[in-house]
């Protein structure tokens, strides 16, 4: 009576769960950064009118407050979205967690980046070389106006959500913008300072974020590619 013997199991190679980027996102990123890039070297020559009509006009509107409200505490709210967004991947899907933590890598090197190149270009403040009435006061010597900081990390974390939740982009969108107008409408920035820091911040979040998430895909693949010893061991290998 012969015996069958059979064979061992294949062992399946594990794969990673991987966060998809949607392709929108990237050309719609690109093309806010040259549409804002454009605005802001509009925005240069006449910045000082503009400045005046924007700033000295919200000095004297019923919406002084308001737009002093935003312009000091809008950004909270976007730090807000974010914190929920990564409480709820944390929680559902780990490789969407993943995407925003690298998104948030990219937003730290945008504020970087925007520190740096604010020191290299000491741009003074518009409040401070004017003699308009602002919302807020005009902040210390030495915090220099180009480009915005607020409108930088508005930028950033608006990509960071949208890279995980395209569908935010409702949300995070006119809040990014609003933040950065009100910024402007508060005396304290120029037009193209804002302009400027949103396109900083949103390419250089997503270009980071990007290349962080996939070198951490890699080399996860890879890791998980080399058999493991009770696999060997199973398949005589």
């Amino acid at each position: 009576m012969s015996t069958t013997r059979h064979a061992p199991p294949a062992v399946r190679r594990a794969t990673p769960s991987r966060a998809v980027v949607p392709r929108a996102v990237l050309p719609a990123a690109l093309s806010a950064v040259l549409g804002l890039s454009a605005l802001a070297a509009v925005a240069w020559p006449a910045r000082e009118s503009l400045f005046e009509q924007v700033a000295g006009g919200a000095a004297r509107s019923p919406l002084a407050g308001l737009a002093g409200l935003v312009a000091d505490k809008g950004l909270l709210a976007l730090v807000v979205i974010t914190a929920c967004l990564a409480v709820f991947t944390w929680r559902r899907d780990r490789s969407r967690f993943g995407l925003l933590a690298a998104a948030g890598v990219g937003t730290l090197c945008a504020y970087g980046t925007s520190e740096v190149v604010k020191l290299m270009v000491a741009q003074e403040r518009p409040c401070r070389v004017g003699e308009v009435a602002t919302v807020l006061d005009c902040p210390p010597p030495g915090d220099w106006s180009w480009p915005s900081n607020h409108s930088t990390i508005a930028g950033a974390l608006a990509v960071a959500c949208l890279l995980v939740a395209p569908r935010l982009w409702l949300m995070v969108v006119p809040l990014a913008l609003a933040v950065a107008g009100a910024r402007v409408a508060a005396g304290v920035h120029h037009v193209h300072d804002v302009a400027s820091g949103l396109a900083l911040g949103v390419l250089v979040t997503c270009l980071v974020g990007l290349c962080v998430h996939a070198g951490v895909q890699r080399v996860t693949r890879r890791s998980t590619s080399r058999r493991s010893p009770e696999a060997r061991r199973t398949t005589g290998r």
